[in-house]
């Protein structure tokens, strides 16, 4: 049965950002159907990540404005534009910013998930169809962000970029899944792939790397090292599987030999989820010559570059990077879904705080006074 809403223009509430920086506005927006390819949404819980920030405060980028942030978010589908096979109207679906067509030599490939057609886009701010934005207040667009835009009670999402979950998963758990928690844990898990018992070193203790602390917990690893420049950080960290804690400025040395001191010559795998290059090249050089593997989560700075002596490679280290955990969307995010029904994965340590959609504002002072790691915000209230 097609719902009430389909094929029609949906007014509903959602969040804008008029300009940089300034605090959002709930205002009534027109959400147009679906068109080919495409799926609307009804958003019932969306959270904050320090991306949606990031590009608010537009800093680093080209802004654009008038938009609708807002990427880690859980909902169900409203209705479906045309060629939509996969998903129908009352499926629990989770938004992801970056998508898999399944038919690219990237999807087609086992090895990566860097979808040549959906991959992330920061700077677009229309469908990828028809170049168009399906948000509008009195006909004006509204732009769209990382084709995702859950900051609406109502949002149009490619087909390839929405996961089908469990419809018994709690979205306002499992939201959380659809962006860092992911991202940190998949970093762990898929890519630096710890042996039980091995050792672990976490740079950066916000969500993203609290979860590949985790993914370390779940992995079996003995020894989780985090590290961070925030002893306020420490206490929480020890929920997520953190064993002991390097502050680089409590240290006359490099943090890397810090580390290697503690572990009689480094640690067998690291993580680094600031995007700090100095910590980025710290990650690299406390892995164990022979075996020690260090994984780069963390987005640098444009101009970063990556300095490290030659013999830190051929001394046998390796060096890599991953995106969004190594996880396909549409393939992958199902299953973890099904670690967190399972109670393998713990989702609840990491919602902190709870907002209703009116006060979404206060959910972004949390992120700017770095208290707390997710705040969920619930569309409906």
């Amino acid at each position: 049965m097609a719902s009430s809403t389909a094929g029609q223009v949906i007014r509903c509430r959602a969040a804008v950002a008029w300009e940089a920086g300034k605090p959002l506005v709930i205002e009534e927006v027109e959400v147009a159907p679906p068109q080919a390819m495409e799926v609307r949404v009804k958003i019932l819980y969306t959270s904050l990540c320090h991306t949606d920030v990031y590009f608010w405060e537009a800093k680093g980028q080209t802004p654009l404005f008038p938009r609708i942030f807002g990427h880690e978010a859980g909902g169900v589908v409203e209705s479906v534009g045309e060629g939509v096979t996969d998903l129908k109207q009352g499926d629990h679906v989770l938004p992801v910013f970056t998508g898999e067509c399944k038919e690219c030599v990237h999807c087609k490939s086992e090895e990566s998930n860097m979808c040549n057609l959906l991959r992330i886009n920061v700077d677009r701010g229309v469908m990828i169809g028809d170049e168009q934005s399906r948000f509008s207040i009195n006909g004006k667009p509204i732009y769209h962000f990382v084709g995702t835009s859950t900051f609406s009670e109502y949002t149009v999402i490619h087909v390839g970029c929405l996961a089908k979950i469990n419809p018994l998963a709690p979205l306002d758990k499992v939201c959380v899944l659809s962006c860092g928690i992911s991202t940190g844990l998949g970093a762990t898990l898929n890519v630096a792939k710890p042996k039980k018992g091995s050792s672990v070193a976490v740079f950066g203790l916000g969500a993203v790397g609290l979860a590949a602390a985790e993914g370390a917990r779940i992995a079996g690893a003995s020894r989780v090292i985090g590290v961070d420049l925030n002893p306020k950080r420490f206490e929480e960290a020890k929920k997520f599987g953190v064993t002991e804690f390097v502050n680089p400025k409590d240290h006359d040395k490099p943090v890397q030999e810090v580390i290697a001191a503690m572990t009689d010559g480094g640690v067998d795998r690291s993580v680094e989820c600031t995007g700090n290059i100095n910590a980025m090249i710290s990650a690299f050089e406390c892995v164990h010559d022979g075996w020690g593997v260090a994984v780069l989560v963390g987005v640098p700075h444009k101009d970063a570059e990556f300095k490290t002596h030659p013999m830190n490679v051929l001394n046998e280290r390796t060096l890599k990077g991953t995106f969004f955990g190594n996880y396909k969307p549409r393939t992958d995010l199902p299953d973890v879904v099904e670690k967190y029904m399972n109670k393998e994965l713990e989702l609840e340590k990491f919602i902190t705080h709870q907002v209703p959609f009116s006060e979404i504002n206060k959910a972004f002072e949390y992120m700017l006074n770095g208290d707390g790691l997710r705040c969920i915000i619930n569309m409906e209230a």
